[in-house]
């Protein structure tokens, strides 16, 4: 930046749950800032890809974030019309703002539409967990990592494996290992989650008695054969398996027919989605979890607790080593085999910062101007 500034401006785009709780950090981070110069003016924009009470609006009021600035409610169940408004949208509110920069979070559709757009308006871009690489294309998440990555000026990378990435595809600038903001965020949240958490009273169950299930990729959900087939694997395993409900997964269950299927499995408890502390509270004391989310995935791995991957790839490779978190696919076999599986996982291994990533973040904005 050529002039010297006294308060930079960046706008936040979130859209999705896990950017929700990401941004809390780095809002709290920055309010703490504030007292020195230079100062961040932080501007949050909604853009509403999760439009479902219980995966937007609840973790504002739970994480104390602030309410965004802008609320776009852009919740087009087309995957490119969604895209294509929230482009749209977020230029008309850039060319208003006038950042310094715009920071995206991950890799959802939220993240590339406010990548492009800014881009398209030559202002610098943010992105935080950059450089992860599943290194399937088939997954709309990996386009939209490696676009948002190779478009952006400054790069916050969660583990050196995310480093190496970018450095493998000639990104050799604005590069910043950080540690994972997600990780920052479990060991300042679960002391407090479980104390104030009553949801396993609420839901009569014992620590380390059950398997906490997720699923939600549209490459699980979207496909019958792959749904039906984790759905029947939960109704086998002989743990009681308590599954929070993805509002994608219940309507996808329901359109296929499934659902009967899975209220007579009575060792599935189907619950609706939670909050966050309810959430990791549940993951921290499960003695395995099954899930096709990368982040909970991360947070299985943070909290010690055996991980089963509903998928054939993952971004997170290191939480594979020393069978702390398992690719088992879809197929009923293998998910139950691996759920019954006893063996306990190796050496457990840090890779995700010293819980300061948020502080980082900030001083290497600061450091821009």
């Amino acid at each position: 930046m050529s002039k010297k500034i006294f308060t930079m401006k960046i706008v936040t785009v979130v859209g999705a749950r896990p950017q929700f709780i990401k941004a809390a950090l780095i809002t709290e981070s920055i309010e703490k800032s504030k007292r020195l110069k230079p100062r961040i003016m932080e501007v949050l924009v909604n853009t509403g890809q999760h439009y479902d009470y219980n995966m937007s609006k609840k973790f504002f009021e739970e994480l104390n974030i602030k309410m965004p600035d802008y609320e776009l409610n852009i919740n087009s169940p087309s995957s490119l019309n969604q895209l294509t408004r929230m482009i749209h949208k977020l230029k008309l509110v850039f060319k208003k703002e006038r950042p310094e920069f715009v920071m995206v979070y991950g890799d959802t559709n939220t993240t590339l539409a406010g990548a492009l757009a800014a881009n398209k308006l030559h202002i610098p871009i943010c992105h935080i967990e950059a450089g992860l690489r599943s290194y399937d294309k088939s997954m709309p998440e990996e386009i939209n990592r490696v676009l948002t990555d190779h478009i952006s000026s400054l790069l916050f990378c969660p583990t050196m494996g995310a480093v190496r990435n970018l450095r493998k595809e000639n990104i050799k600038t604005g590069i910043h290992m950080v540690g994972d903001i997600m990780y920052e965020l479990s060991v300042k949240v679960i002391k407090l989650a479980s104390s104030k958490s009553k949801i396993l009273e609420v839901l009569g169950l014992r620590s380390k008695k059950y398997i906490l299930a997720t699923v939600h990729r549209e490459s699980n959900t979207n496909i019958k054969s792959k749904l039906q087939s984790i759905i029947h694997a939960f109704g086998c395993i002989e743990n009681n398996v308590v599954f929070p409900i993805h509002p994608r997964t219940r309507k996808m269950l329901i359109k296929y027919g499934l659902m009967d299927g899975l209220a007579r499995a009575r060792n599935v408890k189907v619950i609706e989605p939670l909050g966050y502390m309810d959430m990791i509270c549940l993951e921290k004391n499960a003695c395995k979890i099954i899930t096709d989310s990368g982040g909970i995935q991360k947070e299985s791995y943070f909290f010690k607790v055996p991980c089963l991957t509903l998928r054939d790839n993952t971004e997170w490779s290191e939480t594979l080593n020393n069978g702390w978190n398992i690719l088992v696919g879809t197929g009923s076999e293998k998910i139950v085999a691996e759920a019954h599986n006893n063996k306990s996982p190796g050496r457990y291994v840090n890779y995700y910062g010293d819980g300061n990533t948020s502080t980082k973040i900030i001083e290497v904005l600061k450091g821009m101007v």
